[in-house]
């Protein structure tokens, strides 16, 4: 049972860019749902564009009593995977948002270091 608890869904999060703003052209990270919570609560405050919402939380999913998977039920994930793809891409291709750190450290870090100091990245 205890290890029920520490399972969780992560998502695949590819990057492909011709943007001089990025540092790398093409990346690939493991995002889990929190991760894509943070980014939209650090856009919401650092960027000026109404950021756009994320796909629900699914209280409902997580309740033990449940007969069925879930949160990880496979038609759910990719539900929810699908709303996820349209949410960051739309925050990425919005040109007011690409000089985020967030957004940057959330497509190209392996790890999201939530003590960052907010900002826009320069191009050098």
């Amino acid at each position: 049972m205890a290890r029920e608890k520490n399972r969780y869904v992560d998502y695949e999060v590819k990057l492909r860019t011709n943007l001089p703003v990025f540092r790398l052209k093409e990346s690939s990270v493991r995002r889990r749902y929190s991760d894509f919570e943070w980014l939209r609560t650090e856009l919401d405050r650092e960027s000026k564009i109404i950021v756009p919402k994320l796909p629900g939380k699914a209280w409902k999913r997580q309740l033990p009593f449940r007969a069925d998977d879930g949160i990880f039920d496979v038609d759910f994930i990719d539900e929810r995977r699908k709303g996820l793809e349209s949410f960051i891409n739309k925050v990425a291709g919005h040109p007011l948002v690409q000089n985020e750190k967030c957004l940057h450290m959330f497509l190209q870090s392996e790890t999201i270091d939530r003590n960052y100091k907010p900002g826009k990245i320069g191009l050098s």
